[in-house]
């Protein structure tokens, strides 16, 4: 199985995260798993892509834009790497070359990966699984907010059940190698379906 990571490239992010992140590349690379991240050198990106590098024979995958390609800045010891012309042809690969996905400690840019494939398993484009690894609390708030979206019936309560919450790196890579969901019920088309009978 090929896991992507998204995870912070933040240099200045305390070292509870990117200890973290370094158990978490180093476990999944013990079971047998490769890694897809997006290629970065530094911060939570760095230190799972140095994790999954201290076990003999594990497959990395680097996936970043050419503008990225400066000193420093990318992950030299990836056993592949893809230079796509820019960040959305980079989600998208990343996207199509993982069997599961990872949102680690991250900014803006993890969080945007991570309700772009939420979108995406909600509206049926795929049924690979979703944890989140929450190190210290960390996800807290932008769980909070979910569940404020949910009260408010901005989204359907079962879109909480499309990604698991885990602090346990070993039990997270359980529910991934176990992961056996049907694929999810197009709650909102159905609504929608069900408005417009309900009018007839």
């Amino acid at each position: 199985m090929n896991i992507c990571v998204y995870g912070a490239s933040s240099r200045a992010i305390d070292k509870k995260y990117t200890d973290a992140a370094h158990a978490l590349g180093r476990a999944l690379a013990l079971r047998g798993h490769g890694l897809v991240f997006g290629g970065g050198n530094s911060g939570v990106m760095g230190a799972t892509a140095r994790g999954a590098d201290t076990v003999e024979g594990n497959y990395i995958l680097g996936i970043a834009p050419t503008f990225f390609n400066v000193d420093g800045v990318l992950y030299e010891g990836c056993s592949e790497f893809i230079s796509p012309e820019n960040m959305r042809v980079r989600k998208r690969l990343l996207e199509e070359h993982a069997d599961a996905f990872v949102i680690a400690p991250g900014g803006i840019g993890t969080y945007d990966e991570f309700f772009e494939i939420l979108t995406l398993k909600q509206l049926g484009r795929h049924n690979k699984p979703i944890a989140i690894l929450d190190v210290d609390g960390y996800y807290e708030p932008l769980l909070a907010l979910l569940r404020h979206t949910v009260a408010g019936e901005f989204m359907n309560e079962t879109t909480m059940q499309l990604f698991a919450v885990f602090t346990d790196v070993e039990e997270l890579l359980d529910y991934l190698e176990n992961y056996d969901e049907p694929m999810h019920e197009l709650s909102f088309f159905k609504k929608i379906g069900d408005s417009i009978t309900e009018d007839e």
